[in-house]
């Protein structure tokens, strides 16, 4: 096709959702006009969208979704895109995340955003406002972000979702007692899903732990994989199978030395009874 530019999904959020829409529109055949008269809009405003000149608004990916039937899966990853107070390379990552057939994810130290209530997710933004590392519009736009997150584990069909919490998680308070209470509640709630594994990693495993810092790898609906990490400047979203697959064994591994579902609920009770 004459001038037609070749798109770089990896440069940005707003690149790879304009990826996604053209891949679409290439699958049912249409020229940008056809999906414009289709969306409401102009030609031009698909072309930039495309291409990654302008962003997305949440109205024009609701319209998208309508048109190609993906249910509310492009609204769900332009949102992710317009999020500019987020780690880089985590909105990417989020996006994939909407649509995992396969959830894993261990961590350590604080509870993962899937699992936090809004109130421990609102005691982490605040801390982060107070100690000057996050403005309160940053602070509110993650919180907003992990009941989006988690809104999304309720899709049909919801993804599997396998957690691994280092006992770290479960130590470190966060807020008051209270707060604390209903997060090991929301803890138990998320461990008699029908869709999940949930499992606490206790100290005592010692030098047979095969991992030592959070990682979350996805399974997508062709059942290829993709792992993600964070450091303390950036998150790495990783597709090459050979660096991926290690850290999948390393996972099931892990699974093998944690503590089952039902000695990990037992766990979560004793605390909330005050028992070491």
């Amino acid at each position: 096709m004459v001038n037609r530019k070749e798109l770089d999904p990896e440069r940005s959020p707003s690149a790879a959702f304009g990826a996604r829409i053209r891949s679409l529109r290439d699958e049912r055949g249409w020229t940008q006009d056809e999906l414009a008269e289709r969306v409401g809009c102009s030609g031009a405003h698909i072309s930039a969208v495309e291409t990654g000149r302008r962003k997305s608004s949440q109205r024009f990916a609701a319209s998208a979704d309508r048109v190609f039937g993906t249910g509310d899966r492009l609204e769900r990853q332009s949102r992710a895109a317009r999020y500019r107070a987020l780690l880089e390379g985590f909105p990417e990552y989020v996006a994939h995340e909407a649509n995992a057939a396969e959830i894993r994810l261990y961590e350590v130290g604080v509870i993962p955003g899937l699992l936090q209530t809004p109130e421990y997710a609102s005691a982490l933004g605040d801390s982060a406002v107070r100690r000057g590392v996050a403005s309160q519009e940053q602070a509110d736009e993650r919180i907003t972000l992990v009941a989006q997150r988690q809104a999304s584990l309720t899709r049909t069909p919801p993804p599997l979702v396998f957690v691994v919490l280092d006992e770290s998680c479960l130590r470190r308070p966060i807020g008051s007692s209270t707060l604390m209470d209903a997060q090991f509640a929301r803890l138990i709630e998320f461990a008699e899903l029908p869709n999940t594994v949930f499992q606490v990693a206790p100290f005592d495993i010692g030098v047979r732990r095969p991992m030592t810092l959070p990682v979350t790898v996805l399974t997508m609906p062709d059942r290829s994989l993709m792992s993600y990490a964070e450091s303390a400047q950036r998150g790495h979203l990783e597709r090459d199978i050979t660096s991926v697959l290690p850290l999948l064994t390393d996972y099931h591994q892990l699974q093998a030395e944690a503590l089952s579902r039902a000695a990990s609920v037992t766990m979560i009770r004793q605390l909330r009874k005050g028992i070491p």
